[in-house]
């Protein structure tokens, strides 16, 4: 019969190797008992998000990685996704070099293009104590409606909503829902102009 602290020590050893690969990767780790086998996968995925692969290959080889929601999407290098299973692109999306995707969910319609260094930030802290004013976390999604223009630097805030067809400028700060067919800029975004809304 094993003895407690063995007992113990094997129950540290399991959640050593398998906690961090959990909240990464979901599922398909939950089971590893030892880290190689992540440790290659995430190598794998962060040399497909790299400038290594071809542009074109990008959003594929990433797909048969477990990436399942940007496959009909072009994808720039160095994106993070910080939840990988929580993100979905429609069809005809580009998503720049160096976007930044939180836990999620972060939801993009069809052709949506987006500006590198951008940010979808889906967490949010209460107000704790003064000892530590940033209380427990919670997430809240992102949707942006299709053939919407989020420009370079953008950071999009929890629980926003952009409409569909509106332009977002470089470096601002959404921090509000963005109705359709709108020119949004600065820090707070706010609304600039209308734009002549298309067939659909």
């Amino acid at each position: 019969m094993a003895s407690k602290g063995a007992c113990v020590d094997a129950r540290a050893r399991t959640l050593l190797f398998t906690h961090p690969l959990r909240r990464f990767f979901g599922r398909d780790d939950d089971h590893m008992k030892l880290p190689l086998a992540g440790s290659v996968r995430r190598a794998l995925l962060l040399a497909a998000g790299s400038s290594v692969v071809p542009i074109r290959h990008r959003a594929r080889l990433l797909r048969l990685l477990g990436l399942t929601g940007v496959e009909k999407s072009a994808l720039g290098h160095g994106i993070t996704f910080c939840n990988p299973k929580a993100v979905e692109t429609g069809p005809s999306c580009f998503i720049n070099n160096q976007v930044y995707f939180d836990a999620g969910p972060v939801v993009l319609g069809t052709k949506v293009t987006v500006g590198p260094r951008a940010m979808f930030i889906t967490g949010d802290h209460s107000i704790g104590r003064s000892d530590q004013r940033a209380g427990a976390v919670t997430h809240r999604g992102i949707s942006v409606g299709d053939g919407a223009w989020i420009g370079a630097g953008v950071i999009v805030l929890p629980g926003i909503r952009i409409g569909s067809g509106c332009i977002i400028g470089a470096g601002a700060v959404v921090t509000a829902d963005c109705l359709p067919d709108g020119v949004y800029a600065g820090i707070p975004a706010r609304k600039l102009r209308d734009l002549k809304p298309s067939a659909r």
